[in-house]
């Protein structure tokens, strides 16, 4: 799956959440969705060549090349008798329920001990990541939102709302992750997120619907279909953005009927 697509699929589950994380007023749930956004793209650092490991020069090239060499590192010693001859690199480690938990633990940890700044850090960091695949309007609107949020309510209640978002951030980001594995399963080549439960005598096991459900990476199935839906919803989750359209709709009807001027 394409990195817009995986950012707007993850958007798309914050949104989602929010609510069930307590935070589904409208600036909690963009930021929850922002760091989903942002985290449904770090699986792809494993891959030397993805938007992600490559947008922030030397400091996401140095995660890349951690993730690269631990996952080929844990693919050599847990590989079943049945598992592929390849590298262990890519869509390995970093595609797994495990990576994505373990990913979302820490977070929560880190967030607790750090506070507010944490926070800020983390969610910082996954709009940059949101901002390689979807563009650069994604930092404009993250700068303008927090801009409009400091002049309305002041700096200590911005912070406290940060502080409000420590340690069940971690869940956005465990969740962002797993939803780049679901999208990932769903193509031609599968993914392995089950890792470590043994399957058929695979460790690494991808998991992919029949057939005739899978698309390729980037083919007109997703970019004619898949990317055109997932745009819409990303736009109809925003809190309050269904009740602006409901509100429009009979007006449309109105002008589109016969004889309306």
């Amino acid at each position: 799956m394409m990195g817009r697509t995986h950012a707007l699929t993850g958007w798309c589950a914050g949104l989602g959440i929010a609510p069930l994380l307590g935070h589904g007023d409208l600036a909690g749930a963009l930021l929850v969705g922002l760091v989903t956004a942002g985290f449904a793209l770090l699986p792809d650092f494993d891959h030397r060549h993805s938007t992600a490991s490559r947008y922030l020069g030397p400091l996401t090239g140095a995660v890349s090349f951690l993730l690269r060499k631990s996952s080929r590192y844990v693919y050599a010693i847990t590989k079943g008798p049945r598992d592929e001859p390849v590298t262990g690199e890519h869509r390995h480690l970093s595609h797994t329920v495990l990576f994505a938990v373990l990913l979302g633990y820490f977070t929560a940890g880190a967030t607790e001990l750090g506070g507010k700044w944490a926070v800020l850090g983390v969610a910082v960091f996954a709009v940059l990541l949101a901002e390689a695949a979807l563009g650069d309007w994604v930092m404009i609107v993250f700068i303008g939102a927090v801009g409009y949020f400091l002049i309305r309510f002041g700096l200590d209640a911005t912070l406290g709302h940060l502080q409000s978002l420590s340690g069940v951030l971690g869940i956005a980001v465990a969740v962002g992750c797993f939803v780049h594995c679901l999208g990932d399963a769903v193509t031609i080549s599968g993914c392995p997120f089950l890792f470590p439960l043994p399957i058929a005598g695979e460790t690494w096991y991808e998991l992919r619907p029949p057939k005739w459900l899978r698309f390729r990476t980037g083919g007109p199935v997703e970019s004619l279909f898949m990317f055109p839906v997932v745009s819409i919803a990303a736009l109809l989750l925003i809190p309050g953005a269904w009740a602006i359209v409901t509100s429009i709709l009979p007006a449309l009807q109105k002008l589109t009927q016969p004889g309306s001027s």
